[in-house]
């Protein structure tokens, strides 16, 4: 079966479930899934029962899908996303966006945990995501294009849309938020980063260093869909930070910081068509 047809597929499945069509989608990141917690009218649709769709395996990652109403927007919600290092493709790993354009999103935020290579940002922060940079050796965009989903050389120029960062500033400093910005560095893992490797991330440019996000931002920018990317800092990255790393560190980071990350999320949604 082609690929467009198992995106019908998938599409034709949801509308059968759902009596609205959201414009907004959000990938909700490690630890980061509290946020559905507020969807109102919420319908939850297991990534098992969804046809083609991948399983997340990763602790943090419920593994569903949320349609409803976050502050008056028809939202898609990923409570847990796919990780090229579990195994997955990279057309797997974005399938999602696909079906979210085929179903009408307009706009995507996606979020995620990652290490802090700045030195100047400590555990806890919110990265407004300003660039990547793609180390993960591969693009999901490479082999037949398909030119319903997008152009064969799309422009990533303003890979994450300056009015989304703009808005999410003014919403940061209305609530007294504190926000950093920075360049997200998307590698392969599942192994956190060598010193040496947080050294030489740090000299070509990057802020902070996670393992998913830049492979949905191609294929979202291929599909013609805005994107607002954040980065919790979970924690500092190798030779930075003085303690070894584990993923109930960034379990217990996010969960200090929820409160502000859902209060930031959802204030942008409810504006994000205002400008």
């Amino acid at each position: 079966m082609n690929f467009s047809r198992k995106v019908q597929q998938t599409k034709e499945y949801l509308l059968s479930k759902i009596d609205r069509l959201p414009t907004i989608g959000l990938i909700l990141g490690s630890g980061l899934g509290a946020l559905a917690e507020d969807i109102e009218n919420p319908i939850y649709i297991p990534y098992d029962k969804i046809p083609h769709f991948p399983i997340s395996t990763v602790k943090g990652h419920a593994g569903q899908i949320i349609i409803g109403n976050l502050n008056g927007k028809c939202v898609l919600v990923m409570q847990g996303r796919f990780h090229y290092y579990e195994g997955h493709s990279l057309e797997s790993v974005t399938y999602p966006i696909r079906v979210m354009k085929a179903l009408g999103v307009q706009k995507l935020v996606v979020t995620n945990s990652a290490g802090g290579i700045n030195a100047a940002f400590k555990p806890g922060d919110l990265m407004i995501i300003r660039d990547h940079i793609n180390l993960m050796s591969k693009n999901p965009l490479i082999g037949p294009n398909e030119e319903e989903f997008g152009e064969r050389f799309p422009d990533m120029s303003e890979a994450y849309s300056n009015n989304l960062i703009k808005l999410t500033k003014e919403v940061a400093k209305k609530n007294k938020i504190n926000v950093v910005e920075g360049v997200y560095a998307g590698v392969i893992g599942p192994n956190y980063e060598t010193p040496a490797e947080v050294n030489f991330l740090n000299i070509i440019g990057a802020s902070a260093v996670g393992m998913s996000t830049v492979p949905e931002v191609i294929a979202a920018k291929h599909s013609g869909l805005e994107v607002l990317g954040i980065s919790c800092i979970s924690n500092m990255a190798a030779g930075i930070s003085e303690n070894s790393l584990n993923h109930d560190e960034v379990m217990e980071t996010t969960e200090k910081i929820k409160s502000q990350f859902i209060q930031l999320v959802k204030e942008t949604v409810a504006r994000i068509n205002r400008f």
